[in-house]
């Protein structure tokens, strides 16, 4: 059965860099790198006002929706980087929105 998109190919307009980490760790201590790739993505963002003892800071949180899997390799996505709009962010959820016949119909990064 075909299952229709629920993020289509041309709301994906927005240029990303993706790098995602594995579970394993180099020899060095560091997360090795499991995709360091470009792709086209539908970015939506949000800025809030936080208030800690010391001073307000702001905190710029985004979503990065991808009609593909990005990464059909991995099975969880957990952490990583993306830089968008020339800025590094990193990744804190990584969601593959699956049909029910087990196939990704799209990809959600949740990123800080």
């Amino acid at each position: 059965m075909n299952y229709p998109s629920l993020v289509r190919k041309q709301e994906c307009k927005t240029d990303i860099h993706v790098v995602l980490y594995s579970d394993d760790i180099s020899e060095e201590g560091a997360p090795q790198i499991a995709l360091d790739s470009d792709f086209k993505c539908n970015y939506q963002n949000k800025a809030k006002r936080v208030l800690t003892s010391e001073k307000v800071s702001v905190q710029v949180t985004g979503t990065c929706l991808f009609h593909e899997d990005i990464a059909p390799d991995i099975t969880d996505i957990h952490s990583g980087k993306v830089t968008i709009f020339g800025k590094e962010r990193d990744i804190i959820q990584g969601i593959k929105a699956r049909n029910p016949d087990g196939t990704v119909n799209y990809v959600q990064l949740d990123i800080v």
